[in-house]
């Protein structure tokens, strides 16, 4: 991953660009390469663990799955919005409100890898259209400064943070 400089994303997003620092891959190459390791961890994962929690309060693998999609939903909104100039300081948005009106639990599994599924190929296929002006442009979001191209390694590197925790917490 190209060494991304502090200014171009809030201190909250640390911990997902850092899980990417010690590979050398373009932001398509994480697109791609952790949405094939989720679906290999994911694909087979038992009914039993599906609705797991490692502890109390903590949100099943369905959850995270839901928690997965509407969290780069947003995130690829923000770098669209973003690539195109758009100046407005866009919301925040609640993550634990999200997963506490999304049902997860009640959707089917395969269903939930389907979307996931259909989200990451349409991020892919955004990134792909960006041109390297556009991956360069900041925006505002959460009263805080962000680029395109830090939006497209927070994308993997938030999914490479959470298939760390169920591989470590739920498996």
């Amino acid at each position: 991953m190209a060494k991304l400089p502090t200014n171009e994303y809030a201190p909250f997003y640390r911990p997902y660009i850092e899980a990417l620092v010690k590979n050398d891959k373009s932001i398509l190459d994480n697109l791609e390469n952790t949405y094939t390791q989720s679906m290999n961890l994911l694909k087979d994962l038992p009914e039993e663990k599906q609705l797991f929690r490692y502890a109390d309060g903590k949100w099943t693998v369905k959850e995270l799955i839901q928690h997965l999609i509407d969290s780069e939903r947003i995130l690829s909104y923000r770098a669209l919005r973003f690539a195109r100039r758009d100046t407005k300081d866009l919301p925040g948005f609640e993550e634990g409100d999200y997963v506490l009106n999304s049902d997860g639990n009640g959707r089917e599994y395969i269903d939930l890898l389907e979307e996931f599924s259909s989200v990451r190929k349409s991020s892919i296929l955004l990134y792909k259209s960006f041109d390297k002006n556009a991956l360069l442009r900041i925006g505002k979001a959460n009263g805080s400064v962000m680029s395109v191209r830090a939006l497209g390694y927070i994308i993997s590197g938030h999914l490479q943070h959470h298939l760390n925790i169920i591989n470590e917490r739920y498996l």
